[in-house]
């Protein structure tokens, strides 16, 4: 399968799931993002292993880290490889004197990972393609998100159910531009839910 490489773009808090946050993962080659809602841990986690930032004593991932290092265990890359009713699931690609090894995790883990061992992460291009979002450079963001008569809004009483599919992708692309990223991850996943 073909793989996509990705980078790190940011991470927001979510304003749907308590505790949780919204990973933003950029195609390193074009404008695709994937959205990948984490728990607060695992987004301390992954902060802290792009700052490079120390605990006195490892958190989990920087236990992983010096178990494989001690037993000469090599992380060579992390793959987004599924999604599927909304999870994505990873594995770990591994090394060990000479053969290759996968093992299963959360991408979430994964990534915590990648970060410490400054590992490649990819994602297979059947990910990119049912659950990525494509940012458009032309498209900058709407000041204060406005909307144009022709392009719906989420409100408490409108559910995503409840509109058409050409009704979702114009809220999708609004979405994008206004870089509301969870917004656009719920609408890609009730478009998907109806394919």
């Amino acid at each position: 399968m073909n793989k996509v490489a990705l980078e790190i773009i940011g991470m927001s808090y979510s304003e749907s799931q308590t505790g949780a946050y919204v990973l933003i993962m950029g195609d390193k080659n074009s404008q695709r993002r994937l959205p990948i809602v984490i728990g607060g841990n695992e987004a301390q986690s992954i902060a802290m292993g792009i700052e490079r930032q120390k605990n006195s004593r490892p958190l989990t991932h920087d236990l992983f880290l010096n178990f494989a290092n001690n037993f000469n265990i090599h992380l060579k890359e992390v793959v987004i490889n599924r999604f599927r009713e909304g999870v994505f699931y990873a594995v770990l690609v591994c090394e060990h004197l000479g053969e290759l090894s996968m093992i299963d995790a959360r991408p979430s883990d994964a990534i915590a990972l990648a970060v410490r061992y400054g590992c490649p992460i990819f994602a297979y291009e059947t990910v990119m393609d049912e659950a990525g979002i494509i940012m458009d450079d032309e498209n900058q963001v709407m000041d204060n998100k406005e909307e144009t008569e022709d392009t719906p809004s989420i409100n408490a009483e409108e559910s995503l159910q409840q509109l058409s599919e050409a009704e979702l992708e114009d809220l999708l692309q609004t979405a994008i531009e206004d870089e509301d990223y969870e917004k656009a991850a719920q609408i890609r996943d009730e478009l998907n839910s109806r394919k």
